[in-house]
């Protein structure tokens, strides 16, 4: 890494859109009311990714990740992804 770059930690979320049948979510819901959990709805399933990457500023991550989420990780026809970036921590 140069002394330029900073690390970046990054999550994408990623659901179906909305109008897209999602039986897996359907199910848990239906599931719900049987396990205790009265009054929850609208639920959604979908999948979630972290990865670290190397950049120079903020914007320059998000637009990193976002092009890795929209062109890897996420189906442009079916899906939609949400994508945060916050300095990475060495943990």
């Amino acid at each position: 890494m140069s002394a330029d770059t900073t690390r970046w930690s990054a999550q994408v979320e990623v659901l179906l859109r909305s109008g897209i049948a999602d039986p897996q979510g359907a199910t848990i819901e239906r599931a719900l009311p049987a396990l205790g959990f009265a009054g929850v709805d609208g639920v959604r399933t979908g999948k979630s990714f972290r990865f670290d990457l190397t950049a120079v500023d903020e914007a320059s991550a998000l637009a990193q990740a976002t092009e890795v989420a929209d062109r890897l990780l996420a189906n442009p026809v079916i899906e939609e992804s949400t994508v945060v970036v916050v300095p990475a921590t060495d943990a």
